[in-house]
C-alpha cells in the first residue's frame, strides 16, 4: 500500500488550472482569483482539510473562503467529505487527481490519501459490487476510509 497520492506539481499545476477553468466556462462559472487560490492550496496537500484548516493556509476573508468552497463543489471541482462528527472537508475531485482513499486519524482528525495497488484495489472493487448486489445497488465507484491513530498522536 503507497501511502500518499501523486499530486499535480509543476507544469502539472498549470494544466489543471486550465482544465478547471475550462470545466468552469462550461457551466457559466468564472474561475476568480480567489478560487484559484483554492485549487492551488489543495493541489499542495496530502488530503481533505476543512474550511477552518484552509483558511488557515490562506489569506482571504474566511465568507470568500466557504463561498468559493460552495460554488468549487457545487460545479464538481472538490469533493466534500464528512468525518465521524459531520466536519466537512474537502479535496480535489477524483477526476482531476485520480482514485484514491483515506486514512483518517480519530485522535487529532488529519486525514491522509492512499493509494492501493491494482491487485487490492480490484479486489475491493469485486467486495463492493459483491455488497451493492446483495442490496440491490448498482456500483457507480467506492470509498475507502481507514481509521486508526496517526504517528503524531502515538507519541
Amino acid at each position: 500500500m503507497e501511502r500518499t497520492v501523486s499530486r499535480v506539481k509543476g507544469e502539472k499545476t498549470a494544466e489543471l488550472h486550465e482544465t478547471v477553468r475550462r470545466h468552469l466556462a462550461d457551466r457559466e462559472v468564472r474561475y476568480t482569483s480567489g478560487r484559484r487560490s483554492v485549487i492551488t492550496t489543495l493541489v499542495r496537500l496530502d488530503g481533505p482539510e476543512s474550511a477552518a484548516e484552509l483558511h488557515r493556509r490562506m489569506s482571504v476573508p474566511l465568507s470568500s473562503l466557504y463561498r468559493s468552497l460552495t460554488v468549487l463543489d457545487d460545479a464538481g471541482v472538490l469533493e466534500r467529505h464528512h468525518d465521524a462528527d459531520g466536519l466537512a472537508r474537502f479535496e480535489l475531485a477524483e477526476w482531476l487527481t485520480g482514485h484514491h482513499h483515506h486514512l483518517v486519524c480519530v485522535s487529532c482528525g488529519v486525514v491522509e490519501d492512499f493509494e492501493l495497488n491494482q491487485a487490492a484495489e480490484k479486489k475491493l472493487d469485486s467486495l463492493a459490487t459483491a455488497a451493492a448486489s446483495r442490496a440491490g445497488y448498482e456500483v457507480t465507484g467506492h470509498n475507502l476510509e481507514v481509521e486508526g491513530v496517526c504517528g503524531s498522536c502515538q507519541i
